[in-house]
């Protein structure tokens, strides 16, 4: 059974689902780093994560600068993601076929969300943002 409420309408948002896809498909790769990177690892698995959280989160703050203060967040998030794709890509602890799944479904779900900020930006601008439980 699907429960829906006004609260739960980030799962609407495309945004999330590609944030969510990211985090499961990087997660069999992160889980099979040796134990003397697990930290790295676990790092690079908590940026993937907290991109779909930080979306969620502003969301459902209902104020828009608190929305998009969460997806800057999150964008910063979508970096430290990446630079970590990168160094393991150079330090040869993921294939350049790995790195290449990896980064698609990224920049694809970093693309999104610098498109939901700007739009929310234009929202915030000229005072079109509805934020009651209408």
């Amino acid at each position: 059974m699907e429960r829906k409420n006004v609260n739960r309408g980030f799962k609407k948002l495309r945004v999330w689902s590609d944030a969510i896809d990211l985090y499961v498909l990087c997660c069999p790769v992160l889980m099979n780093f040796p134990f003397e990177l697990k930290k790295t690892a676990g790092n690079c698995l908590d940026s993937a994560h907290s991109i779909s959280r930080n979306i969620a989160e502003g969301y459902c703050r209902r104020g828009i600068k608190e929305y998009l203060n969460f997806l800057n967040i999150a964008l910063a998030s979508s970096g430290e993601f990446h630079s970590s794709l990168i160094s393991f890509l150079k330090a040869g602890q993921i294939s350049e076929q790995t790195f290449e799944k990896l980064d698609s479904l990224h920049f694809k779900t970093e693309n999104a969300l610098i498109n939901l900020i700007k739009s929310l930006q234009v929202k915030l601008k000229d005072g079109s943002w509805e934020d009651s439980f209408r």
